[in-house]
């Protein structure tokens, strides 16, 4: 029988990762692809090497003898080619790689990863800039950043990877400013995904609001709510000692995950993808927790 040895390495992509976390579920979780696709595509390499390569047994699936020597070859490869295109593409004048992310997001759960990026690849000049979601997204559709890490309304776009962001009402430890009339809220400037969410909400309650504090930065904003200023909409893993959750039995309604969404340009470089692999790793880290 005669085989095609032509090895695709986004099907051994997918055996590395279901090898390594010993299941479907959580192998399709890590490549963020559907579980039916990383199905497909290990039995397409089985059909291509003719063997089993993973023992299915319940829940947990580990590699046959066949599947192990062609694990060590699989992880070979794949190094190979990220050092080739790494190697080919650096060369020549120095190549530019911009990324937006959110103020939240530039912290010390990302920026060691891209600064060992910038160490790996010195002849790559990675640009960051931190600030507003609306502000980064419009400059990413403008075309002047190559990758944006942006928070949007569920559904509203699809990217290379997404997180969901849990948010929730908080105030003071030490305050009560839903007791006022109107409430104090902290929010960022005019087109910040919350400020929306939080004047509706309050709309909608019949409750008359204003406007506390106003800041495009999301540190002010929280040290504002520690003070006591007002009340704030902010993602959960945000919450600090100082902060007290505000709930239904507060008499503020859930408010809807918003979702943590990494987009990439059509044209991105290879050194651009293998940026975007290191942000989902990080933001992997991040929005678990």
């Amino acid at each position: 029988m005669k085989f095609n040895m032509t090895l695709d390495p986004v099907l051994l992509r997918s055996f590395i990762a279901v090898a390594d976390t010993g299941s479907f579920t959580r192998a399709a979780d890590s490549t963020h692809l559907t579980q039916s696709t990383v199905s497909q595509q290990i039995r397409k390499l089985e059909t291509q090497l003719g063997c089993e390569l993973l023992y299915r047994k319940g829940r947990y699936t580990t590699p046959t003898l066949e599947g192990e020597r062609v694990l060590r070859y699989a992880r070979r490869i794949l190094q190979l080619m990220s050092e080739a295109v790494a190697e080919t593409s650096g060369r020549g004048e120095q190549q530019k790689i911009s990324l937006g992310v959110p103020e939240d997001f530039a912290t010390h759960a990302l920026m060691p990863s891209l600064s060992a990026f910038s160490n790996e690849y010195p002849g790559i000049r990675l640009e960051v800039k931190s600030g507003m979601c609306s502000d980064i997204w419009r400059e990413f559709q403008r075309g002047d950043l190559d990758l944006v890490l942006v928070k949007q309304r569920q559904g509203s776009a699809s990217g290379l990877a997404r997180w969901s962001e849990p948010l929730c009402w908080i105030d003071s430890l030490h305050s009560n400013n839903l007791e006022k009339q109107p409430v104090p809220l902290v929010t960022f400037p005019v087109g910040g995904l919350y400020r929306s969410e939080m004047a509706h909400t309050f709309d909608s309650l019949g409750r008359s609001w204003r406007l506390s504090y106003v800041s495009t930065s999301l540190s002010g904003v929280c040290c504002a709510v520690e003070a006591g200023f007002g009340i704030s909409l902010l993602p959960r893993r945000l919450v600090t000692a100082e902060h007290r959750i505000l709930t239904e039995q507060d008499g503020l309604p859930p408010i809807a995950d918003l979702e943590v969404i990494l987009h990439a340009q059509e044209s991105i470089s290879a050194h651009g993808k293998i940026l975007a692999e290191r942000v989902i790793s990080a933001c992997d880290e991040i929005c678990r927790h």
